[in-house]
């Protein structure tokens, strides 16, 4: 299983937000777009993913791959799959999830909640400039990769992943943007570590 955390950190918690202002809306397009990047292959979805997209400090939608059905490429129409999610936010009643629609469903938990409970399967990586090369570090069999919206990880979310994540690891030089660290993540898994004898 491999997973990816996402933390909008301006994006809204409820389904008031416009699919015709996406950026406007807290960087949805951008959290939209990582969710696609990470779930869709050509003409398939990563049956072996979960997504999670923390909002608002509080609600955690999840993408399940094993079950999600009818995702398409498109940031407009993943995000409307998000909006439906925060429109069921007053049944999400303490930590147990509501299913909104096959493979998508929304829980009442912030970062650290998620966190926690994605770590209990599998090893917690910080994706970050500044951390180890990938290539230099062989992938843990059950990545759980965490990465921020267009605002760095603030003071307490660091503390966080200071404490929970086992790996920081750098995909390269330049910092990316999260849909595309989401690629080369899954390239770094897919080839173990970006051995060319795995392809």
């Amino acid at each position: 299983m491999r997973q990816f955390v996402y933390v909008g950190h301006e994006a809204p918690a409820t389904a008031d937000f416009s699919l015709d202002d996406l950026t406007g809306a807290g960087r949805m397009d951008l959290l939209a777009r990582s969710v696609t990047a990470a779930l869709l292959l050509s003409h398939d979805i990563r049956a072996d993913t979960r997504v999670h997209l923390v909002l608002g400090g509080t609600f955690t939608v999840t993408f399940d791959g094993a079950t999600l059905q009818g995702l398409n490429p498109d940031e407009r129409s993943t995000a409307a799959r998000v909006r439906a999610a925060l429109a069921e936010r007053e049944e999400a009643i303490g930590q147990i999830p509501v299913e909104v629609s096959p493979g998508v469903s929304l829980v009442r938990k912030g970062f650290e909640e998620t966190l926690e409970a994605a770590a209990a399967d599998g090893t917690v990586v910080h994706l970050q400039a500044d951390g180890e090369p990938a290539p230099a570090v062989a992938p843990p069999a059950n990545p759980v990769f965490v990465l921020s919206d267009h605002r760095e990880f603030d003071e307490e979310e660091r503390a966080v992943l200071e404490d929970i994540a086992g790996r920081r690891v750098s995909l390269g030089p330049n910092a990316l943007h999260a849909d595309h660290a989401t690629v080369l993540a899954h390239n770094w898994v897919d080839t173990d570590g970006f051995d060319p004898g795995r392809y």
